[in-house]
């Protein structure tokens, strides 16, 4: 009998595959979906506020919360929804290269931010650009450039922002960007993958009619108690 893994795009979502929880469990959120304190900033562009493309994702949302095992997933306040532009400092992750070489790891948050705040004053980026969804996934959209300048703005945006926080992630040149839907509590039953890939599909054409460009509001630098609950400190137009 065939593996539904055979040919899934979803294995690494699959109980069949992995062998660790998932690994933002208990750090960023438990097992009731509850999420927890985690101080840190960062640099985010929001959907646009009652806008056709944040109605849009907001069905996708609802049909997923709809699916009889959606327990497997913690999902976030509507509220939050935003694609990450650049990804800042986080409290827990207070190493090199994931903090600047030039402040101390122990500096506070709040400190920290004020720093970068300071340093984006002068900023400039790298221009406006549009962005559509690619694919769906248990935590949310993938998203890319709407055109191959698009694409190349939004890379040149993450690099200025690498200049003038000082320090770049390992992943810096590979971080896929996205906009959360939800966390994974436990990984899928390998039986129902085929179900969420159809639900997925499903959505891919939702978005591709009402939502063929994500309204985004301009880039934002934010600091945040935990991942979903944004304070904006200073747009970037």
């Amino acid at each position: 009998m065939t593996s539904i893994l055979s040919d899934s795009r979803l294995n690494r979502y699959s109980a069949a595959t992995q062998t660790e929880p998932p690994r933002h469990l208990g750090r960023r959120y438990d097992r009731s979906g509850t999420f927890l304190s985690e101080p840190g900033n960062t640099v985010v562009c929001h959907l646009v506020e009652g806008s056709p493309s944040q109605q849009a994702v907001v069905e996708v949302r609802r049909r997923m919360q709809a699916e009889p095992d959606a327990g497997r997933l913690a999902f976030t306040p509507v509220s939050s929804l935003h694609m990450t532009l650049f990804q800042g400092i986080i409290e827990y992750r207070r190493s090199l290269p994931f903090w600047p070489s030039d402040m101390p790891l122990d500096t506070d948050i709040d400190v920290m931010t004020a720093h970068y705040r300071d340093k984006l004053k002068d900023f400039h980026g790298a221009g406006p650009f549009q962005v559509r969804v690619i694919d769906v996934v248990p935590t949310g959209l993938t998203v890319a450039g709407a055109t191959d300048e698009d694409e190349r703005r939004m890379r040149a945006w993450r690099d200025a922002f690498a200049e003038a926080f000082g320090y770049r992630h390992p992943d810096h040149d590979d971080y896929v960007f996205h906009v959360t839907l939800a966390y994974m509590i436990d990984w899928l039953a390998e039986d129902r993958l085929s179900a969420w890939e159809a639900l997925f599909d499903d959505c891919l054409g939702l978005l591709a009619r009402e939502a063929p460009i994500l309204e985004l509001r301009p880039p934002a630098f934010c600091s945040f108690e935990d991942m979903n609950h944004f304070e904006e400190r200073l747009v970037l137009e």
